[in-house]
Parts: structure tokens; C-alpha cells; sequence
């Protein structure tokens, strides 16, 4: 089992989506990059915020692509390629319409689940062999709602839920960086 060498946050870039559901991974990402003291540049040939960072004992690149969600991909694409990283080396961290809000993953490939991140992440790797952080956000019900709702922040009580999860999930990134992924995924799923 290879080690994880990127890991992706994914978001949209500005203060007005901040706080919005879709950006969960861009929070979990920002809670691994804070409690290591690591900074985010900005960086336009990855088109994103990056930094490089030894975490855990390994050397990571942390990657939150500042193009917009739906073409996500051209950043995680330009760091692969620059770095030479393999899809299985890679983490993208999202928020799951399909998972409560409180519940996280870790799952290796399946499909995009119609989330345009991981849509356009598969067209630029080639591949859905990547690594999946999955932070649930809950569904509204509707499929019509579904761009509305992950584009508003969420309630309080889900707020909440939401951060647990991030903590938890952080509690695995040792586990997660070093390649240890199924051990991770014991330790995050048995909660």
C-alpha cells in the first residue's frame, strides 16, 4: 500500500462560499494544514492554494483547487503531473450528499455520485482510483434542491455534526498519510 502524497480539499474559492456545505473539504484540509502550522500559497500553474509539508514523518502536498468546484480537476491534474504522483497516492476530501451530516468515509474509487469535484477530478486522471474522504452534509430530499442546498451553509445542529466528523476524521490522518488505509478506515468506520 503506497503512501498518500496528495491531498486535495475540495471547495469553491471565496468568502461568499466560505461557510457553505460544498466546502467541507476545504475545512478538513484547513484543520490538517493549521494543526501542523502549515500555510497555504497561492500558486497559479496548480491553480490552486498549495503548500508542501512534512506530515506525519511524510512528505504531502496539500492541494485546494481555486477554480471552482466543477473543474476541480485541472488542479488536481497540474500537481499530479508536476509531482508525478499516482492516482492511488492521492486524497480528495469532499462533502457526501449520500451521508448524514456526522458520518465520514474513506473509500477507494466508485463513481462521482453526480458531485461535478469528483466528476471532473475522474475526466482529468483518467481514473477513479483515487482515495475518498467522504464528510456527509445530508441530502435535502430533492433532487432540484441539491444545488441551492450544498451552496448554503448548514444549520447549526449540522454544523456541529459536521465538525465532529472533521475532528474524527482527523484523528485518522496519521494512519491515512503513511498508507495505512485500511486501518484507517477500521478506526473512522467503527464509530
Amino acid at each position: 500500500m503506497s503512501e498518500i502524497r496528495l491531498i486535495v480539499g475540495l471547495g469553491n474559492p471565496g468568502k461568499e462560499y466560505a461557510g457553505t456545505r460544498h466546502n467541507a473539504g476545504f475545512w478538513w484540509v484547513d484543520e490538517l494544514a493549521r494543526s501542523h502550522s502549515v500555510r497555504f500559497k497561492a500558486d497559479s500553474k496548480f491553480h490552486g492554494l498549495v503548500t508542501r509539508a512534512t506530515l506525519h514523518g511524510h512528505e504531502v502536498c496539500l492541494l485546494k483547487p481555486q477554480t471552482f468546484m466543477n473543474i476541480s480537476g485541472r488542479a488536481v491534474g497540474a500537481v499530479a503531473q508536476f509531482y508525478k504522483i499516482e492516482p492511488a497516492q492521492i486524497l480528495v476530501v469532499h462533502d457526501e450528499l449520500d451521508l448524514p451530516p456526522g458520518s465520514a468515509k474513506l473509500k477507494l474509487g466508485g463513481g462521482h455520485g453526480g458531485h461535478n469535484g469528483l466528476k471532473d477530478i475522474i475526466a482529468h486522471l483518467g481514473t477513479k482510483d483515487f482515495w475518498r474522504l467522504r464528510l456527509g452534509i445530508g441530502h435535502p430530499g430533492e433532487r432540484a434542491e441539491v444545488s441551492n442546498y450544498v451552496l448554503n451553509a448548514p444549520r447549526k445542529e449540522e454544523q456541529v455534526l459536521i465538525e465532529d466528523a472533521i475532528q474524527r476524521a482527523q484523528e485518522v490522518a496519521p494512519l491515512i498519510i503513511a498508507g495505512k488505509l485500511e486501518a484507517a478506515m477500521l478506526k473512522l468506520h467503527s464509530v
